[in-house]
């Protein structure tokens, strides 16, 4: 079995499942009260359903059971190891942490403390895990090249220590999570980019042999696409916290595992800029508001950067497919650097 059957199989019986599973969820949603009602800083005129986020967490944990199965069954090659097994238990232990305390959030509105608490504790539990920040490359070590170079490769990698290594991996998960909850604000915008991003990071991983990694990512597009079906404007649902944090949980620990982990002068560079449009429209947020003494946790309809093309006459659709546009750029960069850095 080549690189890309499994992933693709993989893909398309989430993207099947989340399509299925998401109506069923808006009729529980609405049953539960899960409900977003309209506020100045919406672009919603009516309540919408929440906990869509809860149909691509089952579909997500369902596909990934089934792909276990099926290579048991079939005795195929198995593709994770032991130390591989751990990370991505720890991956979908910190997963759960985040999905259940985003439903709670959909429901009940907890404070930014609680849903902080809850990050760091899934980040947390990636560490304890083995899956974690634990150095990087120096593309300047031995004056700048985008030659291959070997991972740990004396003198081009920068190690950090255990402390360092667990600060850094519990700010990145913190980061992504929270700016890709940050993203979404329009109908389809937060689900979309989490497909590009996360395809980008599969055909990374495919391409450079991280199989297990691949097939993860696969599954995230996968659930992805199958709810952007319902999520498109004019949605029927919207994905709530459960599905904005669980996305950017899966998409940060996919990245740490896989493409920090690249053999690669710009390894660093890669899942940066495969993020980059959550990333950078985050931090410009916080910049901004920190300018302004505003709390950065605050919502408002000014600041993210679908607001501002909102705000400049662009239609709801208009306004995605602008970001779709920028963040698939953003990821052809990454793949044209991973094509020179890695191969």
């Amino acid at each position: 079995m080549n690189n890309f059957r499994l992933p693709l199989v993989a893909f398309a019986v989430a993207a099947i499942l989340a399509g299925l599973l998401t109506p069923l969820v808006r009729t529980l949603a609405e049953k539960a009260g899960a409900v977003a009602v309209p506020r100045d800083r919406d672009v919603h005129v009516k309540a919408m359903p929440r906990w869509g986020g809860i149909a691509m967490y089952v579909s997500f944990m369902v596909t990934l059971g089934l792909v276990y199965a099926f290579i048991c069954f079939d005795r195929v090659h198995f593709p994770w190891d032991v130390h591989q097994l751990r990370q991505f238990s720890g991956l979908i232990i910190g997963a759960t942490i985040v999905a259940i305390t985003g439903a709670i959030d959909d429901k009940y509105d907890l404070s930014p403390l609680w849903q902080t608490l809850a990050l760091v504790s899934a980040g947390a539990v990636l560490v304890l895990f083995d899956v974690r920040i634990d150095g990087l490359t120096n593309p300047f070590a031995h004056g700048f090249s985008l030659a291959p170079v070997r991972a740990h490769d004396v003198g081009t990698w920068i190690g950090f220590s255990k402390g360092w290594s667990a600060l850094l991996t519990i700010l990145w998960v913190f980061l992504v999570t929270k700016t890709v909850d940050f993203m979404d604000g329009l109908d389809g915008l937060a689900s979309g980019i989490s497909a590009i991003s996360g395809a980008t990071l599969a055909l990374m991983a495919a391409q450079s042999g991280q199989y297990e990694v691949s097939i993860f990512a696969a599954v995230l597009v996968g659930v992805c696409v199958g709810f952007l079906r319902h999520n498109y404007n004019p949605a029927s649902i919207i994905m709530g916290t459960v599905g904005a944090q669980f996305l950017g949980f899966v998409l940060a620990s996919i990245a740490i595992i896989g493409a920090f982990k690249l053999a690669a002068t710009l390894s660093f560079a890669l899942p940066v800029l495969a993020l980059g449009v959550p990333i950078f429209d985050g931090l410009r947020v916080v910049l901004q508001r920190t300018i302004r003494h505003t709390p950065a946790y605050l919502p408002d309809r000014t600041s993210h950067l679908h607001h501002i093309l909102i705000n400049r006459g662009l239609t709801q659709r208009q306004a995605v497919w602008v970001i779709y546009g920028i963040v698939t750029a953003l990821c052809a960069v990454a793949l044209v650097l991973f094509r020179f850095t890695v191969h």
